[in-house]
């Protein structure tokens, strides 16, 4: 396996830095078994062991010999996540003989996390604090596997536009259908037309890059199918009802739901999960050209629901519904999408706590479980069907959006919920994919969000990995 740069194996690293866990329940009888030097260095410094604090120690010869660091929670995969960008660089080791015992697969995935930087363009001016991994840690395959997914959601997230359209998504696609034996299919430009997916082409129609479909298919037919779908709004201008400087200035993000669904596939190869899958990425971007889609024209949908477009910055529901539809005529036992649908979803749970919109009550138990267990939570919103009522259309089936901004996360579930059969579990997740400043393990911008939940819960309804 190769090692991420912020890992060395034991046998590169003889003279790592032992890092050693404790909280404040263990601090006084460690303190006690230390030298009075120690001692005097530790009340000098007032180290208490409270949640992310840490303090180097000197050796005899006056030179870093170990770290201490306060742990409140040891179960929590971000507990270490701020040493790498603020310890001295070099290597450190967990101390087997810590007051504080960790999970080695938690803490690389939070090790890995705390060192992520986006370097396409611009390098990280200081090195990173490497963690030195025992053979037992480099085995840690699932955990390396999460990490690996979470760092392509927000490469993905992270990447303008320029670089990362519906062309680049469909070759992120490609390449894991190329390493984990999948098969792509894509339908471009016009053919969405010719093939029955109006409402794809309609949103990305005013583009210089084209507007697609991309399918991933893998997996064994005997299987249980699941069908997994992603927003793919590469660039979201609003469209006519053009979004102001500050909406749009990281639009770029609006194809984090993508950058989802295609991580989250990536689990299920690499994993190997028992199952047949399915990955759906409509991929467009909502430009504004001479033949933009309009506030007051009505568009088809694959399902033959005539949609009225009160807002063209109401995009990401529309594309899905095509998305949707067609996951839907495969038959998969469950859906699953994620989407950086709505803004009226951060205003109500913030920017950490994505947003669970659930057809079907065992699953979202199971869901919000999983997350629990993940250390990667949500929340789940009502899918209150008497606000369909703002969706109305006096001369279409329904609206896009309607005059009423209350309850717009809501809202624009019951919308795609349309667009899914009664009885066919589904669970829909708005998720706001990005940081918006520093913090340990979540460095600004983009950021996988619900994630590792996901995955949870596909890796407890079919075990067998």
């Amino acid at each position: 396996m190769s090692l991420p740069s912020c890992f060395v194996p034991a046998t590169e690293a003889a003279d790592a830095r032992a890092l050693i866990a404790l909280d404040r329940a263990s601090l006084s009888s460690w303190r006690e078994a230390q030298s009075p030097a120690i001692r005097a260095w530790l009340d000098g410094h007032g180290f208490n062991a409270s949640a992310g604090s840490f303090l180097t120690l000197p050796g005899t010869d006056g030179k870093p010999q170990s770290v201490i660091v306060g742990v409140a929670d040891s179960a929590d995969p971000l507990a270490l996540a701020h040493l790498p960008s603020l310890l001295p660089a070099g290597t450190y080791r967990l101390a087997a003989d810590a007051p504080v015992k960790l999970d080695i697969a938690l803490v690389l995935l939070g090790w890995g996390l705390g060192a992520y930087r986006f370097e396409r363009y611009l390098k990280t001016p200081r090195a990173m604090a490497k963690l030195v991994l025992e053979d037992a840690a480099i085995e840690s395959a699932e955990a390396f596997a999460l990490l690996k997914a979470s760092t392509l959601v927000r490469d993905l997230v992270n990447t303008p536009t320029e670089h990362m359209g519906p062309e680049e998504l469909e070759a992120v696609a490609i390449r894991l259908a190329q390493a984990y034996g999948g098969q792509v299919n894509t339908i471009v430009g016009e053919a969405l037309l010719k093939q029955n997916f109006p409402a794809i082409h309609a949103v990305g129609r005013a583009s210089h890059r084209a507007p697609r479909l991309i399918e991933l298919s893998w997996g064994d037919a005997a299987h249980p199918h699941v069908a997994i779908v992603g927003k793919g709004v590469c660039f979201d201008t609003g469209g006519l009802d053009i979004k102001t400087a500050d909406g749009m200035r990281n639009m770029k993000k609006d194809m984090g739901g993508s950058a989802h669904a295609l991580a989250l596939a990536q689990l299920v190869m690499s994993r190997k999960l028992p199952v047949r899958l399915t990955l759906l990425v409509p991929a467009v971007e909502n430009a504004i050209g001479p033949n933009a889609f309009r506030p007051g024209e009505v568009i088809a949908t694959r399902q033959g629901l005539s949609v009225e477009i009160d807002n063209t910055d109401a995009e990401g529901r529309v594309v899905l519904c095509d998305a949707l539809t067609y996951a839907a005529e495969k038959k998969p036992e469950l859906i699953l999408d994620f989407a950086t649908l709505t803004g009226a979803a951060r205003i109500a749970l913030g920017p950490d706590l994505p947003a669970l919109f659930c057809n079907d009550e065992s699953l979202a138990a199971d869901y919000l479980h999983a997350g629990e267990r993940a250390r990667d939570r949500l929340w789940r919103m009502p899918l209150w069907r008497p606000y369909l009522s703002m969706l109305k259309s006096n001369i279409a089936d329904l609206a896009n959006a309607g005059a009423s901004r209350l309850g717009g996360a809501i809202t624009a579930a019951l919308y795609l919920e349309r667009f899914v059969p009664e009885g066919l579990p589904w669970a829909h997740i708005d998720v706001y994919a990005w940081n918006d400043g520093e913090r340990p393990g979540k460095p600004a911008g983009g950021e996988a969000q619900g994630l590792r939940a996901a995955f949870a819960l596909l890796k407890a309804r079919y075990p067998g990995a």
